[in-house]
């Protein structure tokens, strides 16, 4: 196994994770503190086209079809356009708008696109860049780490709200009143 420790190759280790830690948790700790804003209401997009959005200009990204390092200045273009959608990805689990999801969708939202978003990773692994693919999926940890709280957050709220709907019976057990 060759371990390159050549600046280069370093250097796009670390961009190839930082490309994946943007989108997952820069972008959606941004959104968090400005959640309120006006402004999202009038840029979210259905979690039916913001998912795909992202997914398909990720990989274009990531796996060349897009402009990126091959033109000057492809970065300039990509990379903001993939913000973009990032920020629209997240506003249907995050800011408070029309196409706000539930707490299932949030989920169901967030456990289908961490390995959707990883497939273009594995596709760099694939290609014979195995620390570029790996730095970029652990960079995307944090979709999982979030549709793992927001389930956590969503059971314990579900488990309160039963907890005090339930009110012991004579007998001594729970019935619903």
């Amino acid at each position: 196994m060759h371990h390159s420790t050549d600046p280069a190759s370093l250097s796009s280790v670390v961009a190839m994770g930082l490309s994946g830690f943007v989108p997952a948790a820069v972008v959606p700790a941004v959104l968090m503190l400005a959640r309120r804003s006006p402004l999202w209401q009038r840029v979210s997009v259905p979690a039916g086209v913001a998912l795909p959005l992202l997914v398909l200009l990720h990989a274009g990204v990531v796996l060349g079809g897009l402009p990126h390092d091959g033109l000057p200045g492809g970065a300039w273009v990509s990379e903001p356009v993939l913000l973009a959608a990032a920020v629209l990805f997240w506003i249907p689990v995050l800011a408070r708008t029309r196409h706000r999801l539930g707490d299932a969708g949030r989920c169901l939202y967030l456990f289908l696109a961490a390995p959707l978003l990883d497939l273009p990773a594995v596709g760099v692994v694939a290609a014979g860049q195995p620390a570029q693919g790996i730095a970029m999926i652990a960079g995307m940890l944090p979709i999982g780490v979030a549709a793992a709280a927001i389930t956590w957050s969503w059971a314990n709220r579900e488990e309160r709200l039963a907890a005090r709907t339930l009110v012991p019976s004579p007998e001594g057990g729970p019935h619903a009143p």
